[in-house]
């Protein structure tokens, strides 16, 4: 089996790349990783190009353009990456019967709502890279419409972090700086680990013999359960590198709760974030392999904890 894997360089194509030398390895699988100097996904000859020259079985775009607030001035960037792209890659996956692995967010909602987004809300993005990343999964719908073959997951995440800059790594930054941190209470959503977004992806994907398997395509919201807010992570993290033996300056007694509206940018952020992860979840079970819900049901917190636990031993706080 060819796979492809978009977004070598950031933080879920990391992880991919993690996996399928690791726990995912297969003998009879060849994977390709594309980041920025193998392929402009803002050029669609340069990406139509590579498809059909490395012919995939298996899509993975883990790639996007995700400056949230430089996209408000880079439309036409944004655009071209995040709905452009993966449209070309959903047409010759639906064409050339191959399965399809997208990634989504949450911010094709406005965050009005009062309870847990499910996949058939409807889609209200606030800003450009919103708009962009909701137009990118109508695109990889509508390409899917109109083919009886090939197969696709639309994952829409939050708050990811990894190998890569992100807001744990900010907020421990800051904390070996500052005595004292200001952070958002007001915003609601869920962290998720890159790591644990890739294997629940390749859990819906690959059968035990690390092969295609067949699901059923559309949305899935691929978060693990649970909720909170920028200001609970930042003293989940601050504790965690405390209990690491990491010197922090800021304890998490000191890190106080502000207002979205204090801490103006130029792009408008969903308040709420929190998704539905049923759907994904009765998926995995009807898998009929009930070992992937061993990922599935790793507690939020409990991952980041490991993951601030991880860069403390690896030396990166």
């Amino acid at each position: 089996m060819n796979i492809l894997v978009f977004g070598k360089d950031g933080q879920l194509g990391k992880a991919f790349q993690g996996l399928f030398e690791g726990d995912y390895s297969s003998a009879k699988n060849q994977v390709q990783y594309i980041g920025r100097a193998q392929c402009d996904l803002s050029n669609p000859v340069d990406l139509s190009n590579l498809l059909n020259q490395s012919k995939p079985d298996l899509i993975i775009n883990a790639a996007a353009y995700t400056a949230v607030d430089k996209a408000e001035s880079e439309a036409e960037l944004a655009y071209a990456i995040n709905a452009t792209a993966p449209d070309l890659m959903a047409l010759y996956a639906a064409t050339h019967g191959a399965t399809f692995l997208h990634y989504s967010t949450d911010y094709v909602f406005d965050g009005d709502k009062k309870s847990f987004y499910i996949e058939d809300d409807p889609r209200s993005p606030l800003g450009i890279y919103g708009k962009s990343k909701a137009e990118g999964e109508e695109a990889v719908e509508s390409a899917f419409a109109s083919s009886s073959s090939g197969q696709f997951a639309i994952f829409r995440t939050s708050w990811v972090y990894g190998d890569g800059g992100n807001f744990i790594r900010t907020i421990l930054r800051l904390a070996k700086e500052r005595d004292a941190l200001k952070v958002i209470h007001d915003q609601h959503g869920i962290p998720t680990s890159a790591d644990w977004l890739a294997r629940v992806s390749l859990d819906l994907a690959l059968d035990q013999q690390m092969q295609l398997r067949t699901f059923s395509s559309g949305i899935y919201h691929a978060v693990p359960s649970g909720e909170t807010t920028w200001h609970g992570l930042a003293k989940i993290v601050t504790q965690a590198a405390l209990d690491a033996g990491i010197q922090v300056k800021t304890s998490p007694e000191a890190i106080k709760p502000i207002l979205a509206s204090e801490y103006p940018l130029p792009a408008p952020r969903p308040m709420n974030s929190r998704m539905d992860n049923s759907k994904l979840q009765l998926a995995l079970e009807q898998s009929g392999d009930m070992s992937k819900l061993q990922h599935w049901n790793e507690a939020w917190d409990l991952q980041v904890q490991s993951y601030v636990s991880k860069l403390a031993k690896d030396g990166l706080i």
